[in-house]
């Protein structure tokens, strides 16, 4: 596997806050509830967008804010095994994400999309479990018409931290899913959820 063009998940990532007035409430610490750490693990079987294969990525949007992972060239398999964090302000939001294939002499070619919903993740953070062994299922979210969930996915304690692994089907495509693993991160300052 090879990368191109990487880009590290720093807050240089984000997307500029609106300048201008606006629908949607600006950027500022008053309002931001945490931080989502969004796990992009690996692509499976995505579609073929190239002679044989494709070079996929995955952008990640909520909101205004918009974060993308590396390239990973010529594997409809890929493992990216990167992590992209996200400010969340209004837990309403869903995430949506977007896989491309990268071409170099036209414009990407969309591989499928998905989106979720944070908000059960967040009522298990909320319920600020402390000192549960490794493992405890919190709870579960199944597969369902209004959710793009390939499988059910679990929330759970590991490592002292509230996670939900999530395998998502990706639609307007022929093929091809993507695993993820979400983490909630508390920040000094913030309204928290």
């Amino acid at each position: 596997m090879e990368e191109s063009s990487h880009q590290s998940p720093t807050y240089s990532n984000f997307s500029s806050p609106p300048s201008s007035p606006s629908s949607e409430t600006p950027f500022s610490m008053d309002n931001l509830l945490g931080l989502l750490r969004i796990k992009v693990i690996r692509g499976i079987n995505l579609a073929i967008r190239d002679v044989l294969t494709s070079d996929p990525y995955v952008v990640v949007k909520m909101g205004k804010q918009k974060l993308k992972t590396r390239v990973i060239k010529k594997d409809v398999n890929p493992e990216w095994n990167e992590d992209l964090t996200l400010c969340v302000q209004d837990p309403n939001i869903p995430v949506k994400l977007t896989v491309y294939d990268k071409d170099t002499f036209s414009l990407d070619d969309k591989m499928g999309v998905a989106e979720f919903d944070i908000k059960p993740f967040l009522e298990a953070v909320k319920m600020h479990l402390v000192g549960l062994p490794n493992g405890t299922v919190v709870t579960k979210v199944t597969p369902g018409r209004k959710n793009c969930l390939s499988e059910e996915s679990i929330v759970m304690v590991a490592d002292g931290k509230v996670v939900q692994n999530m395998c998502l089907r990706l639609r307007d495509v022929e093929c091809g899913e993507v695993e993820l693993q979400l983490q909630w991160i508390d920040l000094p300052g913030a309204k928290r959820v």
